[in-house]
């Protein structure tokens, strides 16, 4: 059984809200009484899960980003705090995953691309929830690194170089804000049951029994358990964690 947690009143932002870690994170969210901002660049699918929320009674609000263009970063932000009076906690969520590449032959448009997404993103989604939180004095961001930004993998040199970036992100964050009442803390999944993994089993990128095999907990992950660690790191609970990574990876990184 999960714990419970009660965000009544809180606004939550969330970004890659329509499917995987970050729907299940919005619907947890909402789920603990926060309104909550689910921004994705696919906007049919994330008014349809915004849609689903409010169906519930729950207070959502859908928007449309690309987390690779800052000015929509900043919008969707202060659209979210705009629509519900502040901003308490975010999930910088969004993130690309391209084929695994030999590092000798991955293109400068490949990398520009996975770090535009995975790092970039993650930076103008952070520094954005930050204006608001700095005016505030407090708030809880969660960023979304990897077990990638915990060890490197052949063929994922620019991947791992995105999601190790996150983690440097986090970490210098949590130091400058701490002291103003923000903790900034990074959850590090591992392979994750997301239609993300789903495409890269199906594309023979990604054998599934050996990802099992590869860690203590032998099977995958699921969104929902992900999304408890998000929760957690936004909570009081966690009142004095900041600038931590933490593997939410079955074991992975323990070996």
């Amino acid at each position: 059984m999960n714990p419970t947690y009660d965000f009544t009143g809180q606004v939550a932002f969330v970004t890659g809200a329509s499917s995987g870690m970050g729907l299940a994170a919005a619907r947890a969210f909402a789920a603990s009484g926060a309104a909550v901002g689910l921004a994705d660049i696919d906007g049919g699918a994330v008014h349809a899960a915004a849609d689903r929320l409010t169906g519930a009674g729950h207070q959502a609000l859908a928007l449309v980003c690309d987390v690779t263009e800052e000015g929509q970063v900043a919008a969707a932000v202060d659209g979210t705090a705009a629509a519900f009076g502040r901003l308490d906690m975010a999930y910088n969520n969004a993130g690309i995953m391209v084929p695994p590449t030999d590092a000798a032959d991955e293109s400068a448009d490949q990398f520009d691309r996975v770090n535009a997404v995975n790092l970039r993103g993650v930076w103008a989604s952070m520094k954005h929830e930050l204006r608001h939180m700095r005016d505030q004095g407090s708030g809880a961001i969660v960023n979304c690194s990897s077990l990638g930004g915990l060890v490197g993998n052949p063929g994922r040199a620019a991947y791992h170089a995105s999601k190790h970036g996150v983690i440097g992100l986090t970490r210098s964050a949590a130091l400058e804000y701490g002291p103003r009442g923000v903790r900034v803390n990074a959850v590090c999944p591992g392979t994750v049951q997301t239609p993300m993994v789903d495409a890269m089993v199906a594309g023979g990128e990604l054998d599934r029994g050996r990802a099992e095999a590869g860690q203590a907990i032998d099977r995958l992950g699921t969104a929902e358990e992900v999304a408890q660690a998000v929760l957690w790191l936004c909570s009081p609970g966690a009142g004095y964690v900041t600038g931590v990574a933490l593997p939410v990876d079955g074991g992975y990184t323990a070996r």
